[in-house]
Formats: structure tokens, sequence, C-alpha cells
């Protein structure tokens, strides 16, 4: 088989995730950490680009990679119109869509594609989104709320999630599609979702505020409370409390996990009541996915870069372990699935999908009435 090189792209609220894979097998990796201490002196995620870019030209320049002649350029994508599951190739109009944050998610994801674009102009390349965050296949239950025409959205780390649900049922030897589980992404966002034999039917819009606080979110509050507290800040500020100067960002001025922790080892009470209050909120969301799956759970799956925390792992399996077996896979699979997805259509195993302009779920019959 014709080898390929493919350059991954995955920039997370925290950091900016590189690597160079030949076919499925990985050469070289980067992974740098954006403290939002950082992040925040830079208004808004677009503007981003020019110091995201640099990461890519020191990853290729500490480890004397040539990109001439690249087959593809692999991006974790977000901030345009929801679509199915997937890879997708990157248009002008997906990098548009992203750019404007049409979907709403305002989250580091929407710089994929127009990063991938940048890397693209320089050595070329065919360009793909997979499994973006902005994917929907929720039932239409989760869609509605208590305002006439305002509805949730699908927004979750999908890309991992899906992954490591994949993983999990191989290695009991089942299908994917034959489980009911609950799949949790737990590090700088949290996403706490409900897969219903193979479809994600429910989860928290952890980008849009809804569920645990995190690093860098500000989490669920009573719409009261926003109104009381953070009402009058400009709207590019409360919207940044959502998806980076939340959380612990808020707490402690920093989202530096490690950092956090080490002053929870040390007994400082603050960090112990916010790092746990964390814990408890996402066991709170574990329940409720639960519910969604009518009780029939066949697995926890705990994955992100907080599992690889002893504690986190272990009150979690004190709030929920009496649900389902639970299975925790440390970090993320992202980097993987995102090469694969791109193989998969280099190796003529997919075709590519093409990315329509409009969202795959355009609301009920009864809302074009």
């Amino acid at each position: 088989m014709k080898t390929y090189r493919i350059l991954v792209i995955n920039p997370g609220s925290t950091s900016t995730k590189l690597a160079l894979y030949e076919n499925d097998v990985k050469q070289y990796e980067y992974d740098v950490f954006h403290d939002s201490s950082v992040l925040k002196t830079i208004p808004t995620f677009n503007d981003q680009i020019p110091y995201r870019m640099k990461v890519i030209q020191e990853f290729l320049q500490e480890n004397g990679i040539d990109l001439t002649g690249i087959d593809a350029i692999a991006a974790r994508g977000g901030g345009f119109y929801p679509v199915e599951g997937g890879t997708y190739e990157i248009s002008d109009l997906m990098i548009r869509h992203a750019n404007e944050c049409v979907c709403g998610l305002y989250h580091a994801s929407m710089l994929g594609v127009q990063m991938a674009r940048e890397v693209q102009k320089i050595w070329g390349g065919k360009m793909y989104v997979i499994d973006p965050t902005c994917s929907d296949e929720f039932q239409d239950l989760a869609r509605v709320t208590g305002i006439k025409g305002v509805y949730r959205h699908s927004a979750t780390h999908f890309l991992n999630l899906k992954a490591a649900c994949r993983k999990y049922a191989e290695s009991i030897g089942r299908k994917y599609s034959d489980l009911n589980l609950i799949a949790c992404h737990i590090d700088g966002g949290i996403t706490i979702t409900a897969h219903d034999h193979g479809r994600m039917i429910d989860a928290n819009d952890g980008g849009g505020g809804e569920g645990p606080y995190t690093p860098t979110r500000m989490g669920g509050m009573a719409v009261t409370d926003v109104l009381r507290f953070v009402y009058d800040m400009p709207k590019e500020e409360l919207r940044s409390l959502c998806s980076q100067t939340g959380g612990f960002s808020s707490w402690f001025g920093t989202s530096n996990s490690d950092t956090i922790h080490a002053m929870v080892e040390n007994g400082d009470p603050q960090a112990v009541l916010v790092w746990n209050g964390m814990i408890y909120r996402v066991a709170k969301c574990i329940g409720e996915m639960s519910m969604v799956l009518h009780g029939k759970v066949d697995g926890i799956v705990l994955t992100g870069g907080l599992m690889r925390f002893d504690d986190v792992r272990e009150q979690l399996n004190d709030y929920c372990g009496w649900l389902a077996p639970i299975t925790v896979y440390p970090g993320e699979f992202e980097m993987e699935a995102l090469a694969k997805g791109v193989l998969r259509v280099l190796t003529g195993e997919e075709e590519a999908k093409q990315y329509s302009g409009h969202p795959v779920w355009e609301g009920f019959d009864f809302d074009r009435k």
C-alpha cells in the first residue's frame, strides 16, 4: 500500500496538539498547553490563529520536518453547521462558516479547518475534517427547551467519545452499535453523553455553559444568577466565561489542572472544595444520562486528560460504579481517530462527505408552518 503522510491538527480549549502520521503509524507528536491567563489576552478565538500557527512552525523546526508533498491535513473541526458524523472534505464554505461560528458553539475547534487552510497555503495537501464537535445525532426529546423555537444543540467531544466507545466495545468483544453507553470526556472541557446503540442521542453543551464547570468553563448556573451577577458584562466577556475564563480560571487565575491538583494534595481548603465540586457535578450529569437510557447502561466510559488523576476516577467510581462497569481511558484518542478517518478516504475504503452548508437538523415540521 502506498505510504501517505498525514498532518493532524487538533486545537483544544487549553492546548494545540499536532502529529505527523505515515498511514496509521504516528511518526512525531507535539502537545502544547496554553494557559488561560495567556489566551484571555487574545480577544477572540479567530485572533488566536497566528499564535497557534507558531506552534506548528515550532513543531516542524524542532523535529526537522519538511511538509513539502504532504498528502493530507486532518483537522478537528467545529463552528460550522451541524453535520452527520464522518470524514468531510474541507471547503471554502466550511472555512467561512467556522470563522463566523454559524453553529453558535464558540469553541477552539472552530480553528481547526482555518489552520488547515493556512497549512495548505504553504505546503499543499488535501484537507479533511473528521467527526467534528458539531456532529448531531440527537433524539428529538433532547432538543426541546422551555422556550418555543429555542433548541438544545449537540456540541461535544464527538471525535474522542466515539473513538473511546468503539475501543471499549472492542475490548469486551462487542459492537459499539449493540451497546448502551455513557461516555464522558473530562479535561479542559467536559461533556457527558448518552449512546444508544451507536448513536449519541443526548449530551450536555459543555462549550455553551451547560453541565459541570471545568478548568476553563463556568458550567451551568441558574439563569437568575446569570442575570444577577454577569448579565451586565460585555458579550464577549460573558461568552469567554463559558469556554475560556470560567471554572478553575475564574477561581484561581489559571486553568492548569496540575497546579490546582497540587493545591488539593497540600490541603488548600478552597482548592479541595472546587476540585471535588467539579467531580460532584460530573457524577450528577452521569446520573442524568443514565435516565436518558432508561437505566439500561452497559458501561460507563471515562476518558480525557483529567482521568490521569486517581482521585477523579475513585470518586466517580464511588458515585456511579453501581450504575454500570466503569472503564477508564486516560487522555484521548483524537489524533489517532483523525489520522485513521483520513486514511480510510485516501485508500478508497470510504468516500469523503461533502459539506452542504445547511444544518443536518433544521427544526420540526411544525416550525415551518
